[in-house]
């Protein structure tokens, strides 16, 4: 089976930085996993989706989604992926309904396809009812719901999400954790960077684990525990593998 992110000796070295932030990486990730990119601030998480949604050049290697490529198929690629960043990208003074609104016609949306989009979402999230209330009332847990929502709109092939549930509380983490299974249910390939390991043993399907931007394993969350000496956890295995320090 053709991978749906084929990844080849991919590479980046800022400019007047000392070292790579991610070197000579290579990974294949099949369609309808939930894959997860674990590591340390600094391990190279951000910078890989970075390049994988096109928004950083690599400084070597290459990568396919859906077997297409940033230099001839950008136009499409932007079509099929959903992007949901560490950071809110939301307008503060504009409602939470708003926001969903202004960024579901950016994808062609109108009418009350798009109302209803917003609303089913919203509904499913517990925000249903602050939906006329602005973004900068809410809490962390709150925008990080609504910033979610707008990177799916669109119904994505794949859905990149870096740090989904940093700075939420249980119950936020909750809701988002199960509106994403719901979500890979119907199709879409979920890639996840997280440093919270055990919220990613019982999330992924599959997992990389990444310190000072190389590659020391792939696998499911069982087998890495499996295969690793006295590990109990993915923080065993972890430890284990990129040493304490």
């Amino acid at each position: 089976m053709q991978p749906i992110i084929q990844i080849i000796d991919l590479a980046k070295k800022y400019k007047d930085a000392e070292m790579f932030s991610l070197d000579t990486f290579t990974l294949s990730i099949q369609k309808g996993e939930i894959f997860g990119l674990l590591g340390p601030n600094g391990a190279g998480k951000t910078t890989l989706i970075s390049m994988l949604c096109g928004l950083v050049k690599p400084t070597s290697g290459n990568f396919t989604i859906d077997n297409l490529t940033y230099n001839k198929n950008s136009h499409h690629l932007k079509k099929i992926i959903g992007v949901v960043p560490q950071e809110y990208a939301l307008y503060p003074t504009l409602t939470a309904r708003e926001n969903l609104h202004y960024f579901g016609s950016m994808y062609g949306f109108k009418g009350n396809h798009l109302r209803n989009k917003v609303s089913d979402n919203l509904e499913f999230l517990g925000l249903l009812k602050f939906a006329d209330k602005r973004i900068e009332t809410f809490s962390g847990g709150m925008k990080r719901r609504v910033n979610l929502i707008a990177g799916i709109l669109h119904n994505p092939k794949v859905l990149f999400l870096d740090e989904p549930t940093v700075g939420v509380d249980v119950q936020a983490k909750n809701s988002i954790i199960e509106y994403l299974k719901q979500l890979n249910s119907t199709g879409t390939t979920i890639i996840y960077t997280s440093h919270h390991l055990s919220e990613a043993q019982d999330f992924c399907t599959n997992i990389a684990i990444l310190d000072r931007g190389i590659l020391y394993a792939q696998g499911t969350p069982k087998n890495l525990i499996a295969s690793t000496a006295h590990a109990i956890n993915l923080e065993d295995v972890f430890i284990s593998l990129t040493g304490r320090s």
